[in-house]
């Protein structure tokens, strides 16, 4: 089956959105996505570099709005419930 990268990342960014934190002045979301996926965030300029100690990643200021814009696009209710 052919998969749609796209729409894929657009998930996972949504996704990271869901689980998003603030610490050190910077949000961040913990990585336990799949590392393809991640690697072509990282290279759109949405997160930070995935591949480091880190257990978690950082967003850039785009890539935190756009990870907003996701989550609510592909995970709210209708109704607004």
């Amino acid at each position: 089956m052919d998969l749609d990268e796209t729409k894929i990342d657009e998930a996972v960014l949504g996704l990271l959105y869901l689980k998003s934190f603030e610490e050190f002045g910077t949000a961040r979301a913990w990585k336990g996505h799949d590392w393809d996926a991640l690697s072509r965030l990282h290279a759109q300029g949405l997160i930070e570099d995935p591949r480091n100690r880190n257990k978690s990643v950082v967003f850039t200021s785009d890539g935190f709005a756009r990870a907003k814009a996701n989550c609510e696009k592909l995970f709210a209710a209708v109704g607004g419930k």
